[in-house]
């Protein structure tokens, strides 16, 4: 495993710098990236890259891998259900993932649910966001860690984790250490009525404010 790093510790001053990084995933590689909770691994919305961040993550395809986008206006494959796109408005870019049914099989079988669903989010980090913005397209992320052990907080725990699970290379984006982050809160809006599966960063009392009947999670 060789590791590239771009540090961006200091801040990313032009999204040009991360061109570099976006060849690398539409080549069919995979980064080490922030985001607002934990680093994560990350490549392309395809079986290939699903396959490899397995690997690297050294876990099977019964978890299925989560989509990073740049607005909900990037998945119009997904069923947008009125729920889902009222907790977008409010709470995208954040620490808030929601499950979304993809009727057309339009994704990875890694990437849906064992019923369907696509998880997704619009990440609040600056770096991740803009890494998105110019892959132009989903951009699959997984937190980077292996199976059973907590998620990294830098860039050294994530490539150690790539090291121990893949070879080939991996770019890696250093935004500097994280701090200590609960998961995002996780929605499944597959269903006219959405459930909370997974309470997390962003408070389920704050979702109530703007869906009183969101069940789930007390």
């Amino acid at each position: 495993m060789s590791a590239r790093t771009v540090d961006l510790r200091a801040g990313l001053d032009d999204p040009l710098e991360l061109d570099p990084v976006v060849e690398h995933l539409l080549a069919g590689g995979l980064v080490v990236h922030p985001s607002e909770t934990v680093y994560g691994f990350g490549g392309l919305a395809t079986e290939s890259a699903v396959v490899a961040l397995q690997r690297l993550k050294g876990r099977s395809d019964e978890r299925p891998f989560l989509l990073l986008v740049s607005s909900p206006a990037a998945l119009p494959e997904l069923i947008w259900t009125a729920a889902a796109r009222e907790l977008a408005t409010v709470f995208w870019p954040g620490a808030l993932t929601l499950v979304l049914a993809d009727p057309g099989r339009s994704f990875p079988a890694g990437v849906r649910g064992a019923t369907g669903g696509v998880a997704v989010r619009v990440s609040s980090h600056p770096v991740a966001r803009a890494l998105v913005e110019r892959l132009g397209r989903p951009m699959t992320s997984t937190s980077a860690n292996a199976p059973g052990a907590p998620p990294a907080l830098t860039v050294e725990e994530a490539v150690a984790v790539a090291r121990a699970g893949g070879d080939g290379d991996l770019w890696v984006l250093d935004a500097g250490p994280l701090p200590a982050s609960a998961p995002s809160t996780v929605v499944d809006c597959t269903a006219e009525e959405p459930v909370v599966v997974r309470a997390g960063a962003t408070p389920v009392d704050r979702l109530r404010c703007v869906l009183p009947g969101i069940r789930g999670n007390r």
